[in-house]
């Protein structure tokens, strides 16, 4: 081939490498543009507005609020329901809850009554359930259903009630999510009703009715004599509940009837066993809580507790559903 014909080829060729280079300029001179000048390049997303927070939503069997109750000793079972307990029709807490599940849907307010072994053990039958490991299961699965519920349902709050043992429990589980060691944020808590709790510490929480001023709970007086207490009835007096209600210190409600010895025992204990056994047998005011128009003036403790919690169920946020 000639020479000058390789030349010709060689322009052609150097025209159209360099003809491409510009068509790929240009492409990407004009994507960077359109991307700086703000134009649409495809379909989006309308977002919140200035100064709006997208809307909540959580999956559609999620309740707004969900009610966390913990029955007292011999008031409960393992194999109860917790949508519908049937173990001891006229137990403390269905006086509140019942009214409750009854006036609010269950998408408003649901109702979950911690279904657990609940006893203590008598000296006399000692093939009993302990009381520590009662406690230690009812702890157990009301953290669970919490903790359950809120990787779940991440905007629903809840409400915690407890009595007697359930009120221990209940409490523990506040002193936890108040101090940062809980199953969910403190401020997803809305409050915390602990009615007769065998931990009660004055000056800890908000009491609603005629707060008891010369005793605290069996837990603290005991403590120093649990190994008695262990070898008698399995139970561990764990005294005060370290760092107490923590942020949820102002939402955590302390009923307590100043004769009634479970919350409000005497500050110092000689005798252990004996006293022990006389707390345990407290039960003519320990069962009155129901009735007993000496708690809170001019109503009763379930009274009470019912305007409380629709208080804090009313004012809940509505989450939409998915």
């Amino acid at each position: 081939m000639a020479r000058g014909s390789r030349r010709g080829a060689g322009r052609r060729l150097g025209c159209s490498i360099g003809a491409l280079v510009l068509v790929v300029l240009l492409v990407l001179g004009i994507g960077w543009w359109v991307g700086n000048r703000g134009l649409p390049t495809g379909p989006e997303v309308p977002g919140p507005g200035p100064g709006e927070e997208p809307e909540l939503t959580q999956p559609a069997d999620c309740a707004d609020v969900q009610l966390l109750a913990v029955p007292g000793t011999w008031e409960s079972s393992p194999t109860d329901d917790p949508h519908n307990p049937t173990f001891l029709p006229n137990a403390l807490l269905r006086t509140i809850t019942d009214p409750l599940s009854e006036q609010y849907p269950g998408d408003r307010l649901e109702v979950f009554t911690v279904p657990y072994v609940a006893q203590f053990r008598n000296p006399q039958q000692p093939d009993e359930i302990t009381y520590d490991q009662s406690r230690a299961e009812g702890t157990e699965r009301a953290r669970a259903e919490m903790a359950a519920t809120h990787e779940h349902c991440p905007h629903t709050s809840f409400i915690l009630l407890g009595f007697s043992q359930g009120a221990v429990i209940a409490g523990d589980l506040t002193n936890e999510i108040g101090t940062g060691n809980g199953p969910v944020p403190a401020d997803r808590v809305l409050g915390s009703v602990l009615i007769a709790d065998g931990r009660r510490l004055p000056g800890e929480g908000q009491s609603p009715g005629l707060s008891p001023g010369n005793g605290q709970g069996m837990e603290i007086s005991l403590q120093p004599v649990t190994g008695i207490t262990q070898l008698i009835a399995g139970a561990t007096m764990t005294g005060p509940r370290p760092g107490g209600f923590g942020e949820l210190a102002d939402r955590t409600a302390q009923i307590c009837d100043s004769r009634d010895l479970i919350c409000n025992a005497p500050l110092n204990v000689v005798d252990g066993a004996a006293r022990l056994q006389e707390f345990v047998a407290n039960n003519a005011i320990h069962a009155m809580y129901a009735t007993n128009p000496d708690v809170i003036v001019g109503t009763t403790v379930p009274e009470w507790a019912i305007g409380h919690i629709r208080e804090l169920t009313d004012t809940a946020p509505e989450i939409a559903h998915e």
